[in-house]
């Protein structure tokens, strides 16, 4: 027989096996529905945003203020922060220089008026509103300290939980820094922690999504979102809405599941995972909700809007921010990498307006800066960068009004409680009224 007849046969074998459904062979066939795109696009380009837009139109807000923004935030969604502060100087919190600072994104824990951080061996340290240490715990191994452990945390009204991206998990009394528990897990951890009646949530390095139990640190479920070698550049976030999580991973996927449980609601993909270039340079800001959608951006000139019950895409819009934004009334404010300030549409995905608020940074240095975090406040926007400045951003006019030097180099994100405003630096924790 020759080699064309051969190959002839086989292929008609093959039509014949992939055609026949009694043979047993094929038993797992299945309907693969594809659905409709019912995303609104409202720029059909990927040109970044760069230039400004309706600068003129004036934005009032009216939205009640929220005192207490920053404890355990369930959403991340700061909303509309009560804080009008003159920005003076009142003290210092300090501690050991943590080592590449600039690589971390350092969250502040406030317990009534006490501040809770680390320093560069694990400490983790508790002080009162004038600065004075209450209590400073260590329970990692000499070994361990060598390390330089960079520390996550997450609380209730009783137990301080901290994990870390040396593997290592605990639980401490918040009161007296007494160690409750302490376990490893199977790689280092890489998320917000989220706290939920007795359980606690985070991501580790290989994006599986791990539920513990707070009494003792027991593993209750977990759930592996992607197979994938690729480390997310960036902390990856969590969200918690009416008895469901949701979470990112390094791939861009977006994942549902129950928070009893663990079982999968729904997942969605943002990101064409078969290019590698796609996945490995990807910085996504954390997750943002409100009662109907999540929106959330990266530094691939992206920016979703996903409905919370079903995790379909409400729209996308080109607007290139590893940064977290805000959902207020209907108004989204994001900012991007380049430093202009983009006010949009909730429900329609259309921007209203454009303003660059790089404007008193000299143009010379503006492609080297980056911001870092803001806040919407009562009148003003407060914004940190990377070179150490805390600018204050009119609302009404989305200019920037004033330009504070915190330090030289990156400053962590502001965040604010009973009227005071917290930056974190390298060594120490700087508080302005």
């Amino acid at each position: 027989m020759s080699n064309i007849l051969k190959y002839f046969v086989l292929l008609i074998l093959l039509n014949n096996c992939s055609l026949d459904t009694k043979s047993g062979i094929w038993t797992n066939k299945k309907k693969i529905i594809v659905e409709k795109d019912n995303t609104t696009k409202v720029f059909v380009n990927k040109k970044k945003l760069n230039r400004e837009f309706n600068p003129n139109l004036e934005i009032k807000l009216s939205s009640k203020l929220i005192s207490n923004s920053f404890l355990n935030n369930l959403t991340n969604n700061n909303n509309r922060v009560d804080y009008d502060g003159e920005l003076k100087k009142i003290s210092k919190f300090k501690f050991s220089k943590i080592r590449n600072f600039e690589y971390y994104e350092p969250e502040l824990i406030f317990e009534n008026d006490n501040l809770i951080f680390f320093d560069k061996k694990g400490s983790v340290i508790k002080f009162d509103s004038t600065s004075k240490i209450l209590w400073k715990k260590n329970y990692y191994k000499k070994q361990e300290k060598k390390l330089n452990p960079i520390l996550s945390f997450g609380k209730n009204a009783e137990k301080l939980i901290i994990a870390d991206n040396i593997s290592k998990y605990y639980a401490l009394d918040i009161k007296t820094g007494d160690l409750l528990w302490s376990k490893y897990n199977s790689s280092p951890f890489n998320s917000q922690i989220k706290l939920y009646k007795d359980k606690f949530f985070i991501i580790d390095f290989n994006n599986i999504l791990r539920c513990f139990s707070i009494i003792d640190g027991k593993e209750l479920w977990n759930v592996k979102a992607s197979d994938t070698f690729i480390k997310s550049q960036k902390k990856l976030s969590i969200i918690i809405v009416n008895n469901i999580l949701y979470f990112n991973n390094s791939t861009g996927d977006i994942t549902a599941v129950d928070i009893n449980n663990g079982n999968m609601i729904w997942q969605i993909p943002t990101q064409n995972t078969t290019i590698f270039e796609n996945t490995f340079l990807l910085r996504t800001s954390n997750m943002v909700a409100n009662s109907e959608m999540i929106i959330f951006s990266n530094n691939k000139n992206e920016f979703y809007s996903i409905s919370l019950s079903t995790g379909n895409l409400n729209w996308k819009q080109n607007i290139n921010s590893s940064l977290q934004s805000s959902i207020i009334n209907n108004l989204i404010f994001s900012i991007t990498n380049e430093g202009y300030l983009i006010i949009t549409d909730s429900k329609q995905g259309k921007i209203l307006r454009i303003t660059n608020i790089f404007n008193l940074i000299k143009e010379k240095k503006r492609s080297k800066i980056q911001p870092v975090g803001f806040i919407v406040a009562k009148e003003n926007i407060y914004l940190t960068t990377d070179h150490g400045r805390l600018l204050v951003i009119d609302i009404v006019t989305g200019k920037t009004k004033s330009m504070l030097k915190i330090d030289n180099n990156k400053i962590s994100k502001p965040f604010i409680l009973n009227k005071n405003l917290f930056v974190i630096r390298e060594d120490s924790i700087t508080k302005l009224d």
